[in-house]
């Protein structure tokens, strides 16, 4: 099949590659060229917008950064929603609102476009190894038509409803895990001020019930204060973290935690550590020199 795929970051690369893997053929669109290097160089092509794309292949993928970055690509002036043909499917795995996901399966109605949000979890290591879940919000049949290409790139696809549901879940899930990982960064620093040693702190708390298993994981990370090469830049958990107070809202949802969180992370932006990985929180909230242990009787 002939897909086209725009946006080609960290998951969205690997997602691509996974599909060429399968057999597919590749048209990719991506705001600076080059990123789609190593697919262009394993034979996929190029396409100069996504207008570009959108008359040369069975299928659209989107997977970009935010809500203005998908509507540029879908309605922009070179939009590729008004180069499909009737009854073709777009499917969306970028993490964005409920609200915005259902305004675009209203926009893909109106043109007569199959349309399925579809937001993925997992790592970079996942997404290179086709372990992605995905959380679709759609139609079950369209589900069903495109299931075979989702399984190129994930092993676990969950259908959770009608449109915007997918959205939904994953707001909720990304929520968590914003607000988890500062309240345990924040945990290790009273720990490590009280005296006790980061590895005990790590070895009592990791695998037990205040710790969230995905914790272990950055264990290496805070360790060593290495926080390149992120599997989940600071900034974009921000972003989901400032959807889920827009969401909130819109519900008439009280959100106080999510709202200080949100913050939190924007001040560690600030700071520099947007393009970190979002375990990073610590290092900010530490400022490694600040954390001083407490004196112990004599």
């Amino acid at each position: 099949m002939k897909i086209g795929f725009i946006g080609l970051g960290i998951m969205g690369s690997r997602m691509a590659a996974n599909l060429r893997k399968r057999g597919h053929s590749l048209v990719v669109f991506n705001r600076t060229r080059e990123k789609a290097e190593p697919l262009l160089a394993e034979g996929a092509s190029w396409a100069d917008s996504p207008a570009a794309l959108a008359p040369q292949v069975e299928v659209v993928f989107t997977m970009l950064a935010h809500p203005d970055a998908v509507e540029e690509a879908v309605l922009g002036k070179d939009g590729f929603l008004s180069q499909l043909a009737s009854g073709q499917m777009w499917v969306d795995c970028s993490t964005v609102n409920p609200s915005f996901s259902r305004k675009m399966a209203t926009e893909a109605q109106a043109h007569g476009i199959r349309f399925l949000g579809a937001p993925v979890t997992g790592s970079k290591g996942q997404a290179a190894l086709a372990k992605l879940t995905f959380w679709v919000g759609g139609e079950a049949t369209d589900l069903e038509a495109c299931r075979p290409l989702l399984e190129c790139m994930g092993n676990r696809i969950i259908h959770c409803g009608g449109q915007g549901t997918g959205a939904s879940l994953k707001i909720v899930m990304n929520q968590l895990l914003g607000t988890v990982m500062a309240a345990f960064a924040e945990g290790l620093i009273l720990g490590e001020s009280l005296g006790l040693s980061r590895e005990a702190l790590f070895e009592a708390l990791l695998g037990g019930p205040a710790a969230a298993p995905f914790l272990a994981v950055k264990r290496e990370r805070i360790e060593s204060g290495s926080y390149e090469q992120a599997d989940f830049p600071l900034r974009w958990l921000q972003k989901d973290l400032h959807l889920a107070a827009m969401s909130a809202y819109e519900t008439g949802v009280a959100m106080p935690l999510t709202n200080v969180v949100k913050e939190i992370y924007h001040l560690a932006i600030r700071e520099g550590h947007g393009d970190e990985d979002f375990s990073a929180i610590y290092d900010y909230l530490a400022r490694n020199r600040d954390v001083q242990p407490t004196p112990q009787p004599v």
